[in-house]
């Protein structure tokens, strides 16, 4: 996966909202068994592109390029020139890794 620190996007998120780049599903598991497009899990791993101001007393502590962990069924799934993002809370981030 190429490193998207970057990245400009004609979008900008608002208050405690992050766009998040997730990671590419693994093909194959650790023993080397290939997995169907059908099985693949969604990804819970991804690179924050952008980050908002954050709210009035709370500022937004993750930055662009920060490599984070977020809830399986976190975010809303945006388009944006051609590429598939997350848009989510600060709140629904889990870590930094």
């Amino acid at each position: 996966m190429a490193k998207e620190k970057n990245a400009k996007l004609s979008i900008t998120p608002l208050h405690d909202r992050v766009i998040v780049l997730p990671a590419a599903a693994e093909e194959k598991t650790a023993g080397g068994i290939i997995i169907p497009d059908t099985a693949k899990e969604k990804p819970q791993r991804g690179t924050v592109v952008a980050a908002g101001p954050g709210k009035k007393d709370e500022p937004v502590t993750v930055k662009a390029g920060d490599t984070v962990l977020y809830g399986k069924y976190a975010g809303t799934e945006i388009s944006v020139e051609g590429k598939d993002y997350l848009i989510m809370r600060e709140s629904d981030i889990l870590a930094i890794v």
